[in-house]
């Protein structure tokens, strides 16, 4: 059973697509899935606080082996606080467990109880799965890595697959003959995201002669993506902070050359791949290799990379781990589901101000 909080619907069709396509893939492995959405944006945080008898009610008529919280902070920590007498399994993505740069001491204080909810539940969970190593690094000290797994988000290698760049670009509108950069982000303006960072790029890449335009890549429908990808001749990443961003894992399926900061788990996935960079977070460096790309002018052979990271794949790594959890699951005590662990709140302060420091010399920095 897959509890999220974010997850595509009618009126946010762009939301939690990773999600969608990570229940893509156990189905067609063969599992039976069952998903309830806690839709926050709907209901807000009451959501959280009224999901418990839903829960109940979906495990007693659905029966799950494991309960899967496919997303941390609040929601996981309800999930594992909840569900008492069968194993859970928690997935951090990114934010929840790395925090974000908010304005506003409500919205501050928000994602940092958000981070704190995040290690109740890692503490709780039978199992965790994180998507990069950089997310392994930030659960607490005292989780025992031995019930951690490593595992990206898949991808659908069907949909983001090499198309023709000039049909697309016909779709799109786009003038055939300009250098295409496209930048991922979201509709909040997300200041992680750094979109500054990669305008300062693109200009300083067009003043050294680089007839360049900067793309969004905001709201667009996830069946459209590929599309957008293979009109464009270059990726570029410049985000704070990033677990698995599956942009770039969709790129490199197009075989699309990208451009990225050293974040998340870029590195690694680009890694051999020639014609894709890591550049320093500073505009003339990420101009610099935009312009390479530009003077390689063509795709890269990135698609053979991916096919371990297809959604097949990624769904008989996490079935395995489910087996795993089943077989090791020891119903705990009420007491170790519901105490704090004094040094989670050490771990837990440490790494708040450890944030604050870093979120304050970089997002700021302009």
């Amino acid at each position: 059973m897959a509890v999220t909080n974010i997850y595509p619907t009618t009126r946010f069709p762009t939301l939690g697509t990773f999600v969608e396509q990570q229940v893509v893939g156990l189905k067609r492995s063969g599992l039976d899935v069952d998903v309830m959405l806690v839709d926050r944006f709907e209901s807000g945080m009451r959501s959280y606080f009224t999901m418990g008898a839903e829960l109940r009610r979906r495990m007693e008529q659905f029966c799950p082996d494991v309960v899967h919280a496919m997303y941390g902070g609040v929601l996981a920590e309800r999930v594992t606080g909840i569900v008492v007498d069968r194993p859970t399994v928690v997935s951090f993505c990114g934010s929840d467990l790395l925090g974000e740069y908010l304005s506003g001491l409500l919205r501050r204080v928000s994602s940092e109880y958000g981070i704190l909810a995040s290690h109740i539940a890692a503490r709780r969970a039978v199992g965790i799965v994180v998507k990069s190593r950089n997310l392994e690094e930030a659960l607490p000290a005292t989780i025992s890595r031995s019930k951690v797994r490593i595992i990206p988000n898949g991808i659908d290698l069907e949909r983001f697959r090499p198309l023709d760049q000039a049909d697309c670009r016909n779709k799109l509108g786009w003038d055939p003959n300009r250098f295409h950069v496209l930048f991922p982000t979201n509709a909040g303006g997300d200041p992680r995201k750094r979109l500054y960072l990669a305008q300062a790029a693109v200009d300083k890449a067009n003043r050294s002669g680089l007839n360049a335009e900067l793309h969004q890549l905001r709201g667009v429908p996830h069946g459209d993506v590929s599309i957008w990808l293979n009109a464009s001749d270059v990726v570029l990443l410049t985000s704070l902070h990033e677990g698995s961003p599956n942009i770039i894992k969709e790129a490199l399926a197009c075989d699309l050359p990208v451009v990225s900061v050293d974040v998340g788990d870029v590195r690694e996935r680009i890694d051999g791949i020639a014609g894709c960079h890591i550049a320093l977070p500073d505009p003339e460096d990420l101009g610099i290799k935009l312009s390479l790309v530009a003077a390689n002018n063509g795709r890269i052979a990135g698609r053979t990379k991916m096919r371990s990271l297809s959604l097949e794949q990624t769904a008989l790594h996490l079935e395995s781990f489910y087996r795993e959890v089943v077989e090791s699951y020891q119903r705990p005590g009420l007491a170790s589901r519901t105490m704090i662990n004094p040094s989670l709140l050490v771990d837990f302060c440490l790494s708040m101000l450890t944030r604050r420091k870093h979120f304050s010399g970089q997002v700021m920095r302009r």
